[in-house]
């Protein structure tokens, strides 16, 4: 049987296959459409926004890459691989401020006090304050402080003390103090850019009673502290300077996150200074 169409079929065809021609050239991937040849073909079957994203967290000149690993940001980044699963090759170690091990170990951590002990100009020492409105509360004050000269390590500290300051006032009515060396004036912070305040950053807490320099000292509280201050020759004398120093009897050290060692007062001044 033979179907005839009238003159207003044909054209409604014709109609229509007007409007479906320029279809036939594309696909629909979600409700976008993109012209479809041989190259695109191949395109659509290997494009991944999940895979491309990881290789390029892993590209070696990305900066995102060497400061934040792509794994520090997984939540699941602590957990073992699933059974069976085999990575192709290990991920990149990543530099900067993730990767810089340290040598520690009981046996290194008296020398590591040392050294902070003889390389830090300043420190932050800690008094129970006898001001009134405070009175019995931590009050604390950055000094500078030296143990020695630069060819002298002792690992006592000696301070350039004046009456007039208020911390003197507070080691009169009780004289045990605590005194924080930070590591932020060594190298190895600034290096591998790191803020001083990372407990990466190693600090050293000396807990002992505050006393005057015995005349017998003087000499070398001078030397001591003027050889690292020389500034302080020409401080004002109607302040009325005088030496004091810290009869150590506590040392505590903190190189990574975590707690503090507690080294003992003998292993302390037997070690010589040894770098972070």
């Amino acid at each position: 049987m033979s179907v005839r169409y009238g003159p207003s079929s044909l054209c409604w065809l014709l109609y229509c296959g007007v409007l479906l021609a320029p279809a036939a050239g594309y696909v629909i991937v979600s409700s976008v459409s993109w012209a479809v040849t041989n190259e695109v073909d191949e395109d659509l079957d290997g494009a991944s926004t999940e895979e491309a994203l990881p290789a390029l967290l892993e590209d070696s000149g990305s900066l995102w890459q060497q400061r934040f690993p792509a794994s520090a940001h997984k939540e699941s980044a602590h957990l073992p691989p699933p059974a069976g699963a085999a990575r192709a090759r290990p991920p990149p170690a990543p530099p900067g401020m993730f990767s810089y091990p340290r040598e520690s170990g009981p046996r290194l951590r008296p020398g590591t006090a040392r050294f902070l002990a003889h390389a830090s100009a300043w420190g932050c020492l800690a008094t129970a304050s006898s001001h009134l409105k405070i009175s019995g509360l931590p009050f604390g004050s950055c000094l500078p402080i030296s143990d020695g000269p630069l060819n002298n390590s002792t690992g006592i500290p000696f301070f350039y003390m004046t009456p007039k300051d208020p911390v003197v006032a507070d080691l009169m009515k009780n004289p045990m103090a605590s005194l924080l060396l930070p590591e932020s004036e060594g190298e190895f912070c600034r290096k591998s850019i790191v803020d001083p305040e990372d407990p990466r950053c190693a600090r050293l807490t000396l807990t002992g009673k505050m006393m005057a320099v015995p005349p017998e000292e003087l000499e070398f509280a001078k030397q001591a502290m003027f050889s690292r201050h020389p500034v302080m020759r020409k401080w004002p004398r109607q302040y009325e300077w005088f030496f004091m120093k810290m009869r150590i009897e506590h040392i505590w050290l903190q190189k990574w996150y975590g707690g503090v060692s507690d080294i003992s007062a003998e292993e302390y001044f037997k070690a010589a200074p040894r770098k972070a």
